[in-house]
């Protein structure tokens, strides 16, 4: 499983909200580009990045915040965060990142996300964000009547490379992950699944490890940043380096 640490970006710095909301940001960097590159320096080999003000507004907020993570690191970023059409994804993609996270479009304009994955084989996920297991958009703010799961199947033969799983209710409360809703979610489709949303500590990462399910890999955040997980000691969990716990 990949360790993907998350770079949540508002008014350029980079943050952590509590369940989504933009009023209840913690900032624990004023220099997201230095944060980016203490993560690489640490051993991780993927960012995961997300423009708060761009899911709100739908359309790139913190482009030079993401530039100058761009600019300061060497490994593969992904990024969501007000990606709604072709245009912003060919540039994204040009400008250097790895893969595009594509979450209200996926509900709102399913063409487009098959469009950008023929196009851009690889290089596009679907963002699938829920909140008692039903789909809400648009940085959150409006819910839909549309499953999860339902969502994902809908995606199954379109070449997306991975879909990432978030719990709203979990994310940034160190509660610990939605482990049976996440593997279910890994089961019932083929593409790649990467959980996201409550991952507070060491034991969740095993949980997610030894789930049975297929999971690609794991986006945390909050918990690195306050320490609650040693990130070295996450990735060798993760990279098979320690004993099964």
């Amino acid at each position: 499983m990949i360790l993907y640490p998350a770079i949540d970006l508002k008014d350029g710095h980079c943050v952590r909200l509590y369940k989504g909301e933009m009023s209840r940001a913690t900032v624990f960097s004023e220099s997201p580009a230095d944060q980016a590159r203490a993560f690489v320096q640490a051993g991780c080999e993927w960012l995961h990045l997300v423009d708060l003000n761009g899911a709100f507004a739908g359309t790139p907020v913190n482009s030079e915040a993401v530039g100058d993570i761009l600019a300061a690191i060497d490994v593969p970023v992904q990024l969501g965060g007000g990606i709604r059409d072709m245009a912003t994804i060919e540039g994204w993609l040009e400008r250097g990142v790895a893969r595009v996270i594509l979450g209200t479009v996926a509900v709102e304009d399913p063409q487009l996300v098959r469009a950008a994955a023929r196009e851009w084989p690889g290089r596009v996920a679907v963002g699938i964000d829920a909140r008692n297991g039903r789909v809400a958009t648009r940085g959150w703010a409006e819910e839909t009547d549309i499953g999860a799961l339902d969502l994902a199947r809908r995606f199954e033969d379109a070449g997306v490379a991975a879909i990432i799983h978030t719990d709203i209710e979990r994310d940034g409360a160190m509660q610990g992950p939605n482990v049976a809703a996440t593997a279910g979610l890994a089961r019932a489709v083929s593409i790649p699944v990467i959980a996201s949303g409550g991952v507070s500590r060491m034991a969740d990462l095993v949980a997610l490890r030894d789930c049975g399910a297929p999971l690609d890999g794991v986006i945390s955040g909050r918990a690195l940043y306050d320490g609650a997980i040693d990130l070295a000691g996450a990735l060798a969990l993760l990279r098979g380096n320690t004993a099964r716990t």
